[in-house]
């Protein structure tokens, strides 16, 4: 059904089915085109510092952040594959020209395992939270209803998601079979309760529940802007591609602290040497953050903000305007068999 709005511009709904697909697009689109970038920046990294049997570090498809396990084994894993880069371009060139173009793309299957259902539950609900709310572009007094719907649909899919990737971390820092899995998360929940199964979520809800409060809520405001200047719901893609990369740089910024945290905790969990600080696995949210501000300055807090921005901007504006673009395409098709319906109706008559 069609929704008229201030200056007659119409905005037609689509269906729940079409938000999924329209999702589900814009997830596949979003980590074929940044996973080869994060596979380039770990390649580098571990050119520098090479990692040991054990080590964790951050894996990122372009929609989540992946805490993956160094291993031990007969062949180096993509990750430990020993080359000579001098630099991000070189060492994609280098990748393509040796290993082949598909090694841009290493890692990526498994991740997408979770990550597209988790984008699918995450903007599905998103828009039908927002629908429900009556949220309307053009209207201003509507700016709380884009920030409930995006914290409360990343409360939803971070939580269902939660339990899966500590199966799925297991499952690779220790080489587990899935018999071996059902067994440790067996003893896991009667020996640490039920809730053991969603460890870590705290610190993963304090930085994306915020960050998609804030970054629907500018970007639905530059959305309406950019509305009212063309006098049609339909956005150009360039447009659709600035309002994503300024809402999500925004957010970035804001929430940088709450990802070191997470960061801090990810990199931590899991590893044993003598000179680890352990005592960042048993620190709370709040305490680590008073510990770094206390012992490295307010700096810390915001360490590694550039590659940040750098990594979520395209991120985020590619991925919304893969979703807007599809839910333009089911928006246009659903005006025509409605139109069609109408004249059929005429016809009748």
């Amino acid at each position: 059904m069609p929704e008229e709005e201030d200056n007659k511009i119409i905005i037609m709904k689509i269906t729940p089915i079409q938000q999924i697909i329209s999702s589900c697009s814009g997830a596949l689109v979003t980590s074929l085109t940044m996973t080869p970038l994060d596979v380039v920046k770990i390649r580098l990294q571990s050119q520098r510092q090479p990692m040991h049997v054990g080590q964790q570090f951050l894996y990122s498809n372009g929609l989540m952040d992946h805490v993956c396990t160094c291993v031990n084994g007969k062949s180096q894993e993509w990750f430990q594959k020993p080359s000579k880069f001098s630099g991000s371009l070189d060492a994609a060139i280098k990748i393509t020209r040796h290993e082949g173009i598909r090694s841009l793309w290493s890692g990526m299957p498994p991740t997408l395992v979770m990550a597209v259902p988790t984008t699918v539950i995450y903007f599905t609900c998103y828009e039908q939270l927002k629908l429900q709310l009556g949220y309307s572009e053009l209207n201003s007094n509507d700016w709380w209803k884009p920030m409930c719907a995006g914290i409360m649909g990343r409360f939803l899919a971070v939580s269902v998601i939660s339990p899966l990737e500590l199966v799925r971390t297991k499952i690779q820092s220790a080489k587990l079979s899935y018999l071996m899995v059902g067994k440790f998360l067996r003893e896991e929940v009667k020996h640490r309760g039920i809730l053991s199964m969603w460890r870590g979520l705290a610190p993963s809800l304090l930085r994306d529940v915020p960050f998609s409060g804030i970054y629907w809520f500018c970007y639905e405001r530059i959305k309406a802007q950019m509305i009212l200047q063309n006098c049609s719901a339909d956005l150009q893609i360039h447009q659709t591609m600035i309002a994503g990369a300024t809402a999500g740089s925004i957010a970035a910024v804001i929430t940088v602290p709450f990802d070191v945290i997470k960061t801090h905790k990810q990199i931590s969990l899991g590893l044993h040497e003598p000179n680890c600080p352990q005592v960042i696995t048993r620190l709370s949210t709040w305490s680590l953050m008073k510990h770094l501000y206390q012992n490295q300055g307010i700096k810390s807090l915001f360490a590694g903000i550039v590659p940040r921005l750098v990594k979520v901007a395209p991120a985020c504006a590619i991925m919304i305007t893969s979703f807007e673009y599809c839910k333009q395409y089911f928006r246009k098709m659903n005006k025509l068999a409605e139109e069609s319906k109408a004249n059929g109706k005429r016809i009748e008559r």
